[in-house]
């Protein structure tokens, strides 16, 4: 009764799935003695369910179809090679913004006046019959003069289920936005050998399900769709749980199921019927009380209660939600709070399910009986929360108090999500922003540049670009759009923004990225995407894209005024990271806002304006319009969505599901047990981590006079060793590709090519920031000691493969500190490395090196290549007992005579396990056998 609800999970799921091997009894022991074993034990915890995007995705499906190859030609039965629990893959990740406000252009004057119609795309359907378009929306197929909007008979005179885009002058259809369309194509084009694997994956797996694109993105469809909240496998109840590639798996945690992001070595271990492993955390209790303000936004509560907690610590740790205030949010709130977790540190931000959640449900399609069910089940197992002030809340490693009374709309940035802006503080910050030093919040603007503009023509007119000029607004998919109160009051504010005489200036860069196509649905059936449309927020497609740098570049006459007058331009988005330069390189200040305020501030085009005195422009008649006159109330927010769109959205996505799209359904992919591999293709290919898969593993062999590959400082990250980003032309990436014949146009990215393990092994340690001090300055370089040439990291290592003479790596602390990428482990293992020689390391890369079949090693305390008086120049041989044991001493000798000692850093038996077995992989390949 006095445990966390977070930590009754773990402790059910050690209980239901011990075995005496991967989980064992004193793991079920330690979790129920949390209070008194809290981040003195590792326990192992084995979820549910796993979801996967598609850039991680891919290298975790490729492994499985390598194995079923490597099982048949061992002997085995390749038709049991399948991941262990239900895996569900959402292809979205390969959306760009090839196409924009196509078929939306907007005014010069954010003032107001008569607008004139820009060129446009044709619509890519036939009218219905031949009307005049409404000016400014080519795609309408109504009759209309310009700006009659007082002429509409309502936003909500439309059929909720099915219904079309509607013009909102005289409600007559609209085709599907053409920019939707165009992405789409492109998207399909550009990666239809990885559609086409994805297909055959989904066809030939069991437990193996794949959301095509254009459905949504990974933690929306995770949240919308796949969410059981209690399993039910052949009337065998439990918790719903899951772990995912995408940090914004935590989303699930706001509908009281347990989950969060992890690396895809970790993610593949539990598609293979392994545990995670992690120490038995801290749970942070956050409790909340009073009751949220009427012009408060779930973001607003979210970038609060992110500043509470990154003040309390809680990087590490579980957060869970408690208090009086816990029922006056929504699950919607809830899972926009839970969402935002992984930038204030913690793993997860749990809620428990409640009357709220229950609620919810039933308006999400959960029938009476699967209703009972869940209710009775949770309650009887102490996982359902009591919404009554007199149940006892559980007790918690601290406690963290917010009134909600007090939130009152904020944005955040200009450079760090944590820094936050009270919207009526945001002119005066943003001056601030100016004079302050270069620094994490400072632009160091000389005082007499500050007031400078720039003028520049675009489209035929001239427009005036100042400091604090926006040139990007984007509501994108992330944190936001699982809550359609945020969505809706930014189209309920469009609609009143348009009915007043505003618009947005046509340079900047607008775009309405849903999570989902059940958002559009929603915007769709509650009237208010035409009005966005309208100021330029066009749907251009549903997936990651302003969010990871896909927008489209801005105009050049724009990227020339920016650069002419050193100004600070401005993005201002509905996301949840705002790093200087992530948008574009020439936009250094972005703002994180609500919805409706990245509308409001699209409309003023600056950022530099005071929203409560100073008007966002100038409407009909000349009237100046204020934020105040447009912004929509809670109550007219509340009675859109409890009528319009809760019961229908889900109903929506769940035929879209069911039904696929025409694009996917048409792609062809084979049939076959196993993979066709296409040895022509530069995008899926065989790995070879099988290649020397037997049925008996081989005793852990010793690493005899092997080379130093590279030598490395402290701090190496991640980002230094796994590829990511683009593809640079000079790479040893780029060489293979161009011999294969394509042109940099086509090389994509790394991210879209992680099915290549040949891309992919020659993008490792590729990084230009990385220093090797074989080299002495930032460089992907190294030199093969037998040659004595300074290479490309890649093909040193070739050499020495070809050659037969192992590698080593040195490093000094904090080896594999940031983000878990397995590209991190494997990338090195298929470069030949042997062992990492390390003072310390981040404990997930650690694990990850093991579970791909590296030896960590470490220097004893007070140890390191200087001290020991190591060049690197040396060759080490290193011998490993048969009877290898955690944390055990062995002796390395190098070339020059020099004998000294290190840590094995392996952590328990079955750690050991997997390294003599060659790592996870070929583990549980042999368990196929």
């Amino acid at each position: 009764d006095t445990l966390p609800y977070s930590i009754r999970v773990l402790f059910e799921s050690s209980v239901r799935n011990c075995d005496g091997f991967l989980v064992k009894e004193t793991d079920a022991m330690n979790i129920l003695d949390w209070k008194t074993k809290q981040n003195h034990v590792e326990v192992p915890f084995c979820p549910a369910r796993v979801v996967l995007q598609d850039f991680t995705g891919i290298p975790a499906m490729v492994d499985f179809a390598a194995m079923r190859e490597a099982v048949r030609n061992a002997g085995g039965d390749p038709v049991k090679v399948n991941p262990a629990c239900p895996t569900d893959l959402t292809v979205d990740h390969s959306l760009q913004i090839d196409f924009s406000k196509c078929a939306i252009q907007n005014a010069p004057n954010p003032g107001g006046g008569e607008q004139k119609p820009l060129a446009r795309l044709s619509p890519l359907k036939p009218p219905l019959r031949k009307l005049p378009p409404c000016r400014g929306h080519s795609s309408c197929r109504g009759s209309c003069g310009a700006g009659e909007a007082g002429r509409s008979p309502g936003p909500f005179s439309a059929q909720i289920e099915n219904t079309p885009i509607l013009c909102p002058f005289h409600l007559q259809p609209v085709p599907e936005p053409e920019t939707v369309l165009k992405n789409q194509e492109m998207e399909f084009g550009r990666n239809r050998e990885r559609l086409q694997f994805f297909k055959w994956s989904s066809k030939v797996f069991e437990n193996v399900s794949i959301i095509p694109p254009e459905t949504g993105t990974a933690h929306q469809v995770n949240l919308e769709y796949l969410s059981r909240v209690v399993f039910d496998v052949k009337d065998f109840l439990h918790p719903d749980s899951v772990v995912g590639t995408d940090s914004h798996t935590t989303m699930v945690n706001g509908l009281g199921i347990l989950g969060w992001g992890v690396g895809g070595i970790e993610t593949e271990a539990v598609m293979l019927g392994m545990p995670l492993t992690l120490p038995l955390p801290e749970v942070v209790g956050c409790e909340l009380t009073g009751t949220v303000s009427p012009f408060a936004t779930s973001i607003d509560i979210v970038l609060s209660i992110t500043k509470h907690l990154r003040q309390a610590d809680v990087a590490g740790k579980f957060v869970e939600f408690f208090g009086s205030g816990v029922s006056q949010l929504s699950v919607a709130d809830r899972t926009t709070i839970a969402n935002m977790c992984p930038e204030y540190g913690a793993i997860l931000s749990f809620f428990p399910v409640d009357n709220v959640t229950l609620k919810h449900l039933k308006h999400a399609g959960f029938d009476k009986a699967k209703l009972e069910v869940t209710e009775a089940y949770l309650k009887a197992v102490k996982l359902f929360r009591n919404d009554e002030s007199s149940s006892r809340e559980p007790e918690y490693s601290q406690v963290v108090q917010v009134s909600l009374s007090s939130i009152i709309p904020y944005v955040s940035g200009p450079k760090r999500s944590q820094d936050r802006v009270a919207v009526n503080n945001m002119k005066s910050d943003f001056q601030a922003c100016l004079n302050e030093k270069s620094g994490v919040k400072g632009f160091q603007i000389a005082a007499e540049k500050q007031n400078d503009i720039v003028p520049v023509q675009y489209e035929g007119n001239e427009y005036k670009l100042s400091h604090g000029c926006v040139v990007i607004a984007a509501v994108i998919s992330c944190t936001n759009n699982c809550n359609p109160s945020v969505m809706l009051a930014a189209g309920l504010l469009a609609k009143k923004a348009v009915e007043a005489g505003l618009v947005v200036k046509p340079y900047i860069r607008t775009s309405l990225s849903p999570g989902s196509g059940m958002v559009t649905h929603y915007l769709s059936s509650s009237g208010v995407l035409p009005y966005l449309s309208k100021l330029g927020f066009e749907v251009v497609g549903y997936g990651c894209s302003t969010c990871v740098g896909n927008t489209a570049p801005l105009p050049e006459a724009i990227r020339n005024a920016i650069k002419q007058g050193d100004l600070i331009a401005c993005g201002v988005l509905s996301g949840t990271k705002n790093f200087e330069g992530r948008l574009c390189d020439c936009v250094r200040a972005n703002y994180l806002a609500s919805p409706p305020l990245v509308v409001a501030y699209a409309i003023a085009g600056t950022v530099h304006i005071d929203l409560d005195t100073e008007p966002l422009g100038t409407g009909f008649n000349g009237k100046s319009i204020y934020l105040r006159d447009i912004w929509p109330t809670r109550q007219e927010l509340h009675t859109v969505e409890e009528e319009r769109v809760i019961s229908s959205m889900f109903k929506e996505l769940k035929e879209k599901m069911e039904k696929g799209n025409k694009r996917w359904n048409l792609l062809e992919a084979p049939e076959s047990i196993l993979f066709p591999w296409d040895l022509k293709s530069t995008y899926i290919r065989c790995p070879s981590f099988f290649d020397k898969l037997a049925k008996e593993a081989v005793p852990p062999q010793a690493v005899e006079n092997a080379h130093v590959l590279l030598f490395l400082g402290d701090s190496v990250t991640t980002d230094h060793i796994s590829p990511a980003g683009s593809i640079a032309r000079s790479s040893a990436a780029a060489k293979y590709l161009t011999s294969k014949g394509l042109t940099p146009r086509e090389f994509n990215s790394y991210g879209a090519r992680r099915g290549n393990d040949a891309v992919m092994t020659r993008g490792t340690f590729a990084n230009i920031k990385l220093l090797n001090k074989f080299i002495g300055k930032p460089a992907p370089k190294t030199i093969h000691f037998p040659s004595g040439q300074t290479l490309d990291v890649f093909e040193a290592a070739e050499l020495y493969q070809k050659e037969g003479i192992p590698v080593i790596i040195l490093a000094g602390k904090k080896y594999g500190l940031g983000s878990s990428r397995d590209w991190a482990a494997k990338g090195p293992f298929l470069l030949g490395v042997k062992a990492v020689l390390a003072e310390s390391y981040e404990k997930v890369h650690r694990s990850q090196l093991i579970g791909i079949g590296i030896a960590p090693l470490q220097f004893r305390p007070g140890e390191n290549p200087s001290t020991l008086g190591l060049t690197g120049r040396e060759q080490f041989s290193i011998l490993f007992p048969p009877d290898l044991l955690p944390r055990m001493t062995l002796d390395i000798k190098t070339s020059t005579g020099k004998v000294f000692s290190v840590i094995a850093l392996f952590e328990n038996n079955m750690e050991i396990t997997l390294y003599k077995n060659g790592g996870s992989l070929n583990f549980v390949a042999r368990r196929f056998l």
